[in-house]
């Protein structure tokens, strides 16, 4: 995406936002590992495509790959195609995965009642999906990923590194 001289990318929409090549408002700010904007021109972390059909095993790799990395917005966005094109019956999984991953980047943001909430929420969601084993589709420790949502949620407040922080996905 470039930029125009008047601050707006493309020649759609007239109203100052950056867009992208259908039109959409995007904005184009490079972003930092947590995806918080930065200045134009800043050097960022590279965003993650949108619209990536992956399989079940694959999105949890990347999302994993990128948790470790302390880049947890962009796992969010990972976990969010999976919600968007995945089978409907596994929609509610990704989805509380996604807010897992953006629970994680508020709360390294320093938003802690944000990041309890959205911790709380996804493991809600993804806790429906636990086997008696406590696995859930495709090897996802369900049961670890809920316990570590409760207890990260309890001590937001306390300051939180996200790398450090990751869950991981599949278990010890």
């Amino acid at each position: 995406m470039t930029r125009n001289v008047t601050g707006h990318s493309g020649d759609s929409g007239g109203d100052g936002r950056d867009r992208d090549g259908e039109g959409r408002a995007r904005n184009a700010r490079p972003r930092d590992g947590l995806g918080r904007p930065l200045p134009y021109g800043a050097p960022g972390v590279a965003r993650q495509p949108e619209g990536v059909v992956r399989g079940g095993e694959q999105t949890v790799r990347e999302a994993q790959r990128l948790l470790d990395a302390g880049m947890p917005f962009h796992a969010h966005e990972v976990f969010e195609d999976a919600w968007k094109s995945g089978a409907e019956e596994e929609r509610e999984l990704w989805r509380g995965l996604a807010q897992l991953a953006v629970g994680l980047t508020h709360a390294a943001r320093g938003n802690a009642v944000g990041g309890a909430r959205l911790l709380r929420r996804g493991a809600s969601w993804v806790g429906g999906f636990a086997g008696a084993d406590g696995v859930g589709p495709y090897g996802i420790d369900v049961a670890g990923l809920v316990a570590w949502a409760e207890a990260l949620a309890g001590r937001v407040d306390q300051g939180v590194d996200a790398a450090r922080e990751a869950p991981r996905l599949l278990g010890a």
